[in-house]
């Protein structure tokens, strides 16, 4: 290559080389009082190049959910200032597509059920397993893609059809 010429590398877009574009990156949002298990948890999911963002009570939670979109949310379900289950709740409503997770260090027959009946994806207690959060994770949110894909699709099968409809109605 000559000088001041790009190399084929150059060339090629983060995807290509492998990686997400800052577009694409996949955000998540911890929220637990415990900074202690934000900062373990934080330091895992950016090793794994998630972008990830932290709250310590469900009031932030949701003001930062407001202002910025994240794919996933890890939710404690004791929280100081509300239920896990109302925040679960509240983004729930906001945000049905986000994937929320529930994490507790208090298990119970009666929590899980009522946190999948509420919207969880999934219910993981602590201490949290690494690698299995990390392989709960990947399975979540490669649904969402796979949810995300199937609706562009449809979409894009609708504004076919219809133009398709119009074309016929009032044809040139």
């Amino acid at each position: 290559m000559g000088r001041g010429q790009p190399s084929q590398s150059d060339c090629l877009s983060d995807k290509e080389r492998g990686g997400e574009t800052a577009l694409e990156k996949t955000s998540i949002l911890i929220v637990d009082d415990d900074e202690s298990i934000l900062a373990t948890l934080s330091a895992i999911l950016k090793g794994e190049g998630y972008d990830i963002d932290t709250a310590k009570n469900g009031k932030e939670a949701i003001e930062k959910s407001k202002s910025r979109f994240f794919n996933l949310a890890l939710l404690d379900i004791r929280l100081p200032d509300m239920e896990g289950t109302k925040l679960l709740t509240t983004m729930h409503d906001n945000m049905p597509k986000m994937v929320k997770i529930m994490l507790t260090g208090y298990p119970s027959l009666q929590n899980a059920i009522e946190a999948l009946n509420l919207g969880a994806d999934a219910y993981i207690i602590k201490p949290v397993n690494p690698e299995k959060l990390i392989k709960i994770i990947k399975e979540k949110l490669e649904k969402q893609r796979e949810a995300k894909k199937i609706s562009e699709e449809r979409v894009a099968k609708w504004i076919k059809k219809r133009v398709r409809e119009i074309e016929s109605e009032y044809p040139r």
